[in-house]
This record gives structure tokens, sequence and C-alpha cells, in this order.
């Protein structure tokens, strides 16, 4: 169970969690659902299909991509999440490593925060310990500006799942709960494709570090590199395959633009699965 600010959310089978993307520049989707009422319609066909979590960004993190001032990413998320809260029963999240833009959708209804960059900025943690939303804490190596420019790990699975461990060591220190705390290795940030396909295969080890464990490959560029240099618009089949496979291997949470087809192959693979 993960506890959203006071909204538990069974983890007994995989939950999918839909991206939302409220910018121009999203390296999968940028500006598809920019628009409030894009943004409002995509999300309510997420839920539809089954989505137990709406992921919203307003700044992209991409491999390359520059900041967002602080009030535009506010004004692009807050409205979004103000009418999501009050026209769909669903957890949102917030994707953002500001501590001003988590606590302000906080207030504007999101029960979990998603960040990107561990909560390291200043602040971030006064932010968690204060509330009561559950929290996913990713691991990124450097900054999405120069994060893929030279990536480089002794043990990269040792060192990520240290780096997650100590961050929620202390988040717990700080008085939030365990069942507040999510975990997420990073595909893709700061990471080359055997670091990725590393810590993938090492998904049982990190989903035993004691805390539910979310994975994001959806469309990422190690699917289409895995397929030959696919472009993002042909990774739909590899993206679904990668999901089935982290559910498999003990992750929780599936981050991912394509919910409906997720969630028709969770459904295939409980149903056609050996029973042990």
């Amino acid at each position: 169970m993960l506890d959203c600010a006071g909204r538990p959310l069974r983890l007994d089978g995989p939950v999918v969690m839909g991206v939302l993307n409220v910018t121009p520049d999203s390296f999968s989707d940028g500006g598809r659902h920019a628009g409030e009422a894009a943004a409002l319609a995509h999300a309510r066909a997420m839920v539809a299909s089954g989505a137990g979590i709406i992921d919203v960004g307003g700044e992209s993190t991409r491999p390359g991509a520059d900041p967002v001032p602080l009030q535009q990413e506010l004004d692009r998320v807050i409205p979004v999440l103000e009418r999501l809260r009050a026209e769909l029963d669903v957890v949102l999240s917030i994707d953002t490593s500001k501590p001003a833009v988590m606590q302000a959708a906080l207030d504007a209804g999101a029960g979990m925060i998603n960040d990107v960059n561990g909560l390291r900025a200043p602040g971030a943690v006064e932010v968690v310990a204060s509330g009561t939303a559950a929290v996913c804490v990713m691991h990124m190596q450097g900054q999405p500006r120069s994060m893929q420019e030279r990536p480089h790990y002794a043990d990269v699975v040792a060192e990520v799942a240290d780096f997650l461990t100590r961050q929620a060591e202390g988040l717990v220190s700080r008085g939030v709960a365990r069942e507040r705390i999510a975990l997420d290795p990073g595909f893709g940030f700061g990471k080359t494709l055997e670091h990725n396909l590393a810590l993938f295969r090492s998904l049982p080890g990190l989903a035993a570090l004691g805390y539910p464990l979310l994975v994001g490959v959806s469309r990422k560029s190690m699917i289409g590199t895995l397929l030959g240099g696919r472009p993002v618009s042909e990774r739909l089949a590899g993206s679904v395959a990668a999901a089935v496979v982290a559910a498999r291997a003990g992750a929780r949470i599936l981050r991912v633009h394509d919910v409906r087809e997720t969630m028709d192959a969770l459904t295939i693979q409980r149903a056609l699965e050996p029973q042990q």
C-alpha cells in the first residue's frame, strides 16, 4: 500500500501511472496536451483506460532540456491539477523538482510528488516531511541538460541502490512514514544503454529494498535502441513489453504514456501466465 495523502493506493498488483505532459517540448508528446482542455481530455481517457495515478508535469526532463522558470511551471500545472481534482477520482501526482511547485501542487489536490532529482533541491525534503502525500524518489546522475554526455559508474546497480536507500531512510528519519515512499531507478537519467540494462535485470533486488518500485521506460531511447533505432512513434510494442517484464520483476508502479495498451497487456499476462 502507498499512502497518498490519506488515500491508500493498493499495490498487490501493478498500478499504471499515466503520463500527462503539459509542456510544449516533451520528447514523446511535446505540445499534444499543453492546453488545459487537451490535458483534461487526455487525463479522462487514461483514467477510463485504467490508470490509477495521473502524473502531471510542466517541465521537460528529456536529455538536453533547459530549466523552466518557476512561475511558468506553476501556470502550466496548477490549473490542470485543480480541474482534475474536481473532476476525477484518481491519485494525482506532480512531476517536479521545485519545492515551490511541490507545495502548490499539494495545495491544489495532488496526493503524490514525483521528483526526478531525488529531493536534492533545498527545501524539497521539508515539503514532503511537512505534508502527508506520497513521494517517489528517483535517481539521476547530473542534470537533464547534460546528464547523457558522459554518464559513468563503478557499479551502477550498487550506486543507484545506495542513493535510493539513503534518500528514503533520510525521509524516514524526518518522520515520513515508509508507506508514503516509492523508489525509481531513473532509467535514462544519466545512464547509458548498458547501465539501463544492468538496472533492469536487477529489478528484483531493487524491489527488495523495502519500498514500492516505480519503473518508467515508456517510449525512451533505450527501447528505440534495442529495436534497432526506432523513432519515438514506433516504440509502443517495445514499451508495453518492457512494462510487463518490469511488473513481473517486482515493479509496483508503471509510468507509461500508453495506458490502455499497457493495461491490456497486463490483463493478458495475468490470465495466461502459468500458475506456480
